[in-house]
């Protein structure tokens, strides 16, 4: 097979070319795109058909950062084989992370190479603008675009004032639709996003309506969708892991489990904030606590309705546990310099023990 027949093939998977890579395959190896990631494997599509493949030996060294193993989304080279085997993964364009849940610090790729990101909020008991402030933050140095797309528009009695809202605490630009995931001509306004070549990513609580709005866009229910609880709207997980879809529009949509907990990387530059942490920079002193130091800008604004409580308290949560995470990454990368150390060290003694005397 040419290598101009491989390229025209995956683009129907979002492949936009590279010469290096393509050249892989007159070696025999396959490129294809990470669809689905089970305990057993990885399911990889080529443009033709999807197949299942497995890890080579150096993705499944004992402690390799998650971020270092294929994930979806994710181009990869395939070695023929039974079982295929996955040797490498292209570099990525994007990367979707968030820390993983529980006391110890580990980071966890959502998706990968995806141009923009869904984040996706109902108009019911889901709505909850300070949840939405936390994808933002997290997707804003991701390489991907935000759209927020506000679910269950037939169920708001005023749709328009909801809509208006919450564009005016969003930075200027950021795309803001309120749809009716049910109703193709709804959905039709996200065509924009899902052109040839592009992909997107669903992120939102369970019940907020992704698997809805994924049958929508594929014009067919193929995603199993659960019944919202009637007192707070959140629904089951009716998406189990994350899959990569090709969709008629010729893009493709990665559909994600609910996240009930979303932590910051640490690594975020909170620019939703931009205008607060300008206001920071203007106090007398530059260790102001922002109470009641002379000279503060933040409590001038406060004061004078500038800056709303509600959104001085939502800058600091997160800027708190920003700083908590960047401890602990700072911390655990630390503790991997040491015991790299440690083991070359155990290593040249190990060494000059075998030595012959």
């Amino acid at each position: 097979m040419s290598n101009a027949h491989a390229s025209a093939r995956l683009a129907g998977i979002g492949w936009r070319g590279d010469p290096a890579a393509e050249a892989e395959i007159a070696r025999g190896r396959v490129l294809a795109r990470v669809v689905a990631q089970h305990r057993a494997g990885y399911e990889l599509h080529d443009g033709e058909r999807t197949f299942g493949a497995q890890p080579a030996a150096p993705f499944l060294k004992r402690g390799l950062d998650p971020a270092a193993r294929p994930a979806v989304g994710d181009f990869v080279l395939v070695e023929p084989g039974r079982p295929p085997r996955i040797v490498a993964f292209l570099p990525r364009r994007s990367a979707l992370t968030r820390a993983a849940a529980g006391e110890r610090y580990e980071r966890q790729l959502i998706a990968a190479n995806v141009d923009y990101a869904f984040v996706l909020m109902g108009l019911d008991q889901d709505y909850n603008p300070r949840r939405l402030e936390r994808y933002l933050s997290l997707i804003e140095g991701s390489g991907a675009q935000a759209v927020v797309v506000l679910t269950k528009a037939d169920k708001h009695p005023q749709v328009d004032a909801a809509l208006a809202g919450l564009v005016a605490r969003l930075p200027a630009g950021t795309p803001v639709h309120a749809v009716n995931a049910k109703d193709p001509a709804d959905v039709a306004v996200l065509a924009q996003y899902l052109k040839p070549g592009d992909t997107a990513v669903l992120v939102g609580s369970s019940g907020v309506g992704k698997s809805t709005l994924t049958n929508t866009l594929l014009g067919e229910t193929r995603m199993a969708i659960g019944e919202t609880r009637a007192g707070d709207g959140r629904g089951r997980h009716t998406t189990t892991h994350r899959a990569l879809l090709t969709l008629p529009s010729g893009g493709c949509l990665i559909d994600t489990p609910g996240m009930r907990e979303l932590k910051l990387t640490g690594e975020e530059n909170l620019e939703l904030f931009a205008d607060v942490e300008a206001l920071t920079a203007q106090c007398r002193f530059s260790d102001c606590g922002h109470g009641n130091e002379p000279g503060c800008a933040v409590r001038a604004a406060l004061d004078a309705g500038e800056l709303s409580a509600e959104r001085w308290q939502s800058y600091l949560k997160l800027r708190d546990e920003r700083e908590q995470q960047a401890a602990a990454l700072e911390e655990r990368l630390k503790r991997k310099a040491e015991a790299k150390v440690a083991n070359k060290a155990l290593g040249r003694h190990q060494r000059h023990k075998r030595r012959p005397f």
